[in-house]
């Protein structure tokens, strides 16, 4: 539900939100570039149809969220404001119901610990397919930090911005951006040949239309979902398990093979060493449906 407030739009939240626990998630790294949390506001650029709008998003006392436009962005049309509080309500992940998943995780040996830690804290998700491919690739066999290195340059070489207040808030580039580009073009962000390849690779898919959000769901098969993303050169069962989770939004998305997730149940079991496959694969079975959940809230322990 969203309540026009003259300029400004309130979205009713569900009861299991908590825009402080989703702020702190999002201050977890100080070279973010695709939005800034200011005051306990979140700024962001969204691109909607062929507009740029500057969104502040902040809660109000009612923990309900509130979006204003900044600068001289405002939505030109009902349609253009829609998807722009769609836009919101999938970067929270608003509309997934989680009383299910704490009740599992109440019970549950590492789990209860995080819901009490972080209770409210959404999926907070990257909407965009080809942003959530190319941060999955990015990501690849290397540490979080430097991984956020390398967006802030792809983003500041190829993507646009929008200026309020003497600061930039970028847009993350296009697909069509990308597709035609070549490895050398990409030689000043500093990454890997092939992930240079990979990213022009799966821009190029999707400039073509052969993948696209509606053709991976399909029919909601998840099986089949992940085995559309392996079949993509660069992308391997923990980048499609990435992209299923964080994107588009599969509930039992399970990037088994994360060194962070490995780390998380380390830790808190208080283990000597990490847990093998099987042994994740044991803690796991209560979560079945969940472990894109369970997973996330354990990777805050680290992040």
């Amino acid at each position: 539900m969203v309540v026009y407030q003259s300029d400004d739009l309130v979205i009713k939240v569900p009861n299991e939100f908590s825009f402080i626990e989703n702020i702190r998630y999002m201050q977890r790294s100080s070279n973010e570039c695709m939005f800034e949390v200011r005051e306990d506001k979140i700024i962001k650029a969204i691109p909607v149809l062929d507009e740029f709008l500057l969104v502040e998003v902040s809660g109000n006392t009612d923990g309900n969220l509130v979006l204003r436009f900044l600068g001289n962005t405002h939505p030109t049309s009902q349609k253009v404001r829609d998807e722009v509080i769609n836009y919101v309500r999938e970067w929270f992940d608003l509309d997934n119901d989680l009383k299910p998943f704490y009740e599992m995780a109440k019970n549950d040996l590492l789990l209860h610990k995080a819901i009490d830690e972080f209770y409210g804290l959404r999926n907070v998700g990257i909407p965009d397919l080809f942003e959530a491919l190319t941060w999955g690739i990015l990501g690849q066999q290397i540490n979080l930090t430097y991984a956020y290195t390398l967006k802030k340059r792809l983003v500041e070489k190829f993507g646009k911005s929008l200026e309020w207040e003497g600061r930039q808030y970028w847009i993350f580039p296009k697909a069509k951006d990308i597709a035609n580009l070549t490895v050398e073009d990409l030689a000043s962000l500093k990454m890997t040949i092939k992930k240079c390849e990979y990213l022009i690779g799966v821009a190029q898919l999707i400039v073509e239309g052969r993948i696209s959000k509606s053709l991976i769901m399909g029919n909601g098969n998840f099986k089949e979902a992940e085995k559309m993303l392996i079949k993509i050169r660069g992308i391997g069962p923990w980048t499609a398990n990435y992209v299923l989770m964080r994107c588009l939004r599969f509930p039992n998305a399970f990037p088994i093979a994360d060194v962070g997730l490995h780390n998380a149940i380390k830790h808190l079991t208080g283990a000597d060493e990490k847990p093998t496959k099987e042994e994740i694969l044991k803690i796991a079975a209560p979560w079945k449906g969940w472990e894109s959940y369970a997973t996330f809230y354990l990777w805050r322990f680290l992040y």
